[in-house]
């Protein structure tokens, strides 16, 4: 999508009321609906709507211009006053009320002007409260799962004044961060490290002899992850101290809550939860324990299951499983009340030698008009875009096609031919796209969430079974399912199907979910087809090149975004011939090879150095294993320099390429190779433009590795101004 658009008339009288943030009292706005009006006159607006294919007629958004609206700032007078945690310790409830208010306000204000939602950010205002004043950081250790539910906590660690520029080049990361905050213990990214890292923690308080406390932080999502009960289960073994907080957004116990019948907060469950963290119970309890021992194992046993079907008749359902891996079970707690959770947060935090404790905190992540917690919604649900989302993002998925339209549009018609083809889906959150298959193909799609490495190998029993699993993970996502790929598909040759969305740098978020690894860490397989198309109908081929292999596993990678060309109505991919590419344009004396969508970055910096009076070639090598020997040897045989492009590490395409004409003696003769990949650091979250810039991937790059490769450098200089 042009982003010049952005700024047209057009676009200035786009706005939208779908995001909850534009529904907070923080700020005088008021919005119309997705809609081309003419400012001047009451006629009735024109409503755009997306592909009806795509379902998102009611998600069509643009960018508001900030200077056309009256924007007001609620005053914060409390909160203006906290510069560190140890400022809450002597607010009074009414204030600490208040102050909540204030933070939600303030969340909502900046998110507002962004443009993202804050629905999870202000869903733990009360919860962040409560810990900051029961708890002492930074000596106490606060560790988050999440990036989003973090957003109060940044902002009461002294962090406030650089909030908005949360996520911006050299601003606030949008996650946890060591190198940001000291109150930032660990780094939060794909969720589910904080309850192992937390764990990690309070094993060297322990040996260290320190009695700080160790909090952490965990959501329902994270749950989904096998690495959570693994740390709980060795917690419960060591029974080292530390409190476990569950932010239960969605109202059960269960990671896959649809259909069941959402858990409530009521007096009851408020009374039991405080009797359950007070001291008194806790000693009773231990007390009677030893007094059953003294009876001996048979009585200890009788009284232990007594006790286990008496919390389980008074918990929800599913909390005896903590209490089975070790934790004690206390909850569920209202997240939104802060006289109640302080009080609970109180007494675990005086419970001294007792084990690791689960507290059960119930909040909500959508907000009403007045600026209320409602109900609960899920990483799958309609509305705003997630985290993993920025407006522009949004923009280019509502008014353009994306990749991962044509990927899923071209996989359901493969999917209407092929009774056999399925969809795993892994990591966290859904996109939108992948509804169109869901919905016409509900009995062959599985979400599985944030369980990648079970993911991967439930694909390979699919593939064994007959079926063609297509197994669709985010890049950044899939590193935690390697072990998996290797031993259980790969190294058995099964026709397992990885689709890799959101390939190379992702913008805002940073590094945690950028994509620069999977080119290297997947063609390094020995049986692994290994792809990248440069742009939408190449992706359509190459869903259907996949769908034919079934001797070997493949996988192709794409970018998250809009795509680059103008296609309309999808036609039925074409099966590549494994292993071969293409010259898009033939020059002379330097040879541009690029993998994947940065072919169309190269085109462009053809047409750059063709201001210069130099023609260059341009090839789409569409595969880095097996590569295209020929086009290869073409290349380096008929030019004086080659210049490998991708984006991704080193050690990836063009290391291959590397490998191939130095063995070939290729590098003997006249040829020069160059290869431009991403530096070797993480590139920090700004806009994707800008991370291209940094990374040194842009077409003016390109282009300026080419002219100082034939001694310009004047020129080159000149191009990069």
């Amino acid at each position: 999508m042009d982003t010049a658009f952005l700024r047209s008339p057009l676009a200035r009288n786009l706005v939208y009321d779908e995001f909850a943030v534009l529904h907070s009292p923080s700020y005088r706005f008021h919005p119309l609906r997705y809609s081309r009006c003419n400012p001047t006159n009451s006629t009735p607006c024109q409503t755009l709507s997306a592909s009806p294919s795509r379902g998102l007629t009611q998600r069509v958004a643009a960018l508001p211009n900030v200077d056309d609206f009256f924007w007001e700032k609620d005053p914060t007078p409390i909160l203006d006053t906290i510069d560190a945690p140890i400022h809450l310790k002597n607010l009074s409830s009414k204030e600490l009320k208040q102050l909540a208010d204030e933070v939600h306000s303030e969340i909502s204000f900046i998110m507002s002007r962004k443009c993202q939602p804050c629905g999870p950010g202000r869903s733990v205002v009360e919860l962040t409260i409560a810990i900051h004043y029961v708890f002492n950081a930074p000596m106490d250790k606060i560790l988050w799962d999440a990036g989003q539910h973090a957003y109060a906590h940044k902002i009461l660690t002294g962090r406030r004044s650089l909030f908005h520029t949360i996520q911006q080049k050299n601003g606030l990361s949008g996650f946890t961060s060591r190198f940001e905050s000291e109150y930032d213990p660990f780094g939060a990214g794909h969720g589910c490290n904080s309850l192992s890292a937390g764990l990690g923690m309070a094993v060297a308080r322990d040996v260290n002899g320190r009695k700080n406390r160790i909090v952490t932080v965990i959501s329902n999502w994270t749950t989904m992850a096998g690495q959570v009960y693994e740390a709980m289960g060795h917690a419960g073994f060591l029974d080292s101290n530390m409190v476990v907080i569950l932010n239960d957004s969605c109202h059960s116990l269960l990671p896959k809550a649809d259909g069941q019948p959402k858990m409530s907060v009521n007096a009851f469950s408020s009374a039991v939860s405080k009797i359950q963290s007070s001291k008194g119970f806790r000693r009773f309890r231990e007390a009677a324990k030893g007094l059953t021992k003294w009876f001996g194992k048979g009585m200890h046993e009788f009284a232990a299951k007594v006790d286990e079907y008496a919390r389980g008749m008074i918990g929800p359902h599913g909390a005896t499983l903590f209490e089975e891996l070790g934790l004690y079970y206390i909850g569920p707690i209202d997240g939104h009340n802060i006289d109640d959770l302080i009080c609970v947060l109180k007494e675990v935090a005086t419970l001294d030698s007792t084990g690791p404790v689960l507290v059960h905190v119930i909040t909500g992540t959508e907000i009403d008009t007045g600026g209320n917690i409602r109900s609960e919604i899920t990483p799958n649900d309609e509305g705003p875009p997630n985290s993993s989302h920025d407006l522009l993002n949004f923009l280019e998925t509502g008014l353009s096609r994306t990749y991962n339209d044509c990927f899923v549009e071209a996989l359901t018609a493969e999917a209407e031919n092929d009774k056999r083809i399925v969809v795993v889906h892994g990591g966290m959150g859904m996109d939108r796209s992948l509804r169109l298959f869901q919905s016409r193909f509900p009995d062959r799609f599985f979400d599985l969430g944030i369980a990648e490495q079970h993911a991967v190998t439930f694909s390979a029993g699919l593939a064994c079974g007959g079926l063609k699993p297509f197994c669709i993970i985010p890049s950044t996502f899939l590193q935690r399912a390697y072990d998996q790929i290797v031993e259980d598909v790969d190294m058995q040759k099964i026709p397992v199907r990885f689709a890799i969305t959101n390939a190379g740098l992702v913008g805002s978020e940073g590094p945690t979910n950028s994509g620069p690894f999977d080119i290297t860490f997947m063609s390094c397989l020995p049986n692994m087809i290994v792809m990248s198309p440069s742009n939408e109908d190449e992706l359509i081929d190459m869903v259907a090149t996949a769908a034919m292999v079934e001797d070997r596993p493949i996988c192709f990678r794409y970018p998250r975004g809009a795509i680059v060309g103008t296609s309309g109505t999808l036609t039925y991919g074409n099966p590549l011939q494994i292993g071969k590419g293409e010259i898009l344009v033939e020059g002379k004396e330097i040879a541009f090879l690029g993998y994947g969508e940065v072919v169309q970055r190269c085109l462009i910096a053809r047409s750059l150095l063709s201001n210069f009076g130099i023609q260059a070639t341009v090839a789409n090598a569409r595969f880095c294993k097996p590569l295209d020997l020929d086009l290869i040897r073409t290349l380096c045989q008929q030019h004086s320099f080659l210049i490998t492009v991708e984006e991704g590490t080193v050690g990836g395409f063009g290391s291959h390429v590397s490998q191939f004409i130095s063995l070939d003696g290729l590098l003997d003769g006249r040829i020069k190779w160059r290869p431009i990949v991403l530096p070797d650091r993480y590139i920090e979250h700004a806009s994707l433009a800008e991370q291209l810039d940094l990374a040194g991937l842009t077409a003016h790059h390109i282009a300026a590795t080419a002219l100082t490769l034939l001694g310009r450098h004047r020129d080159a200089l000149l191009l990069m101004k």
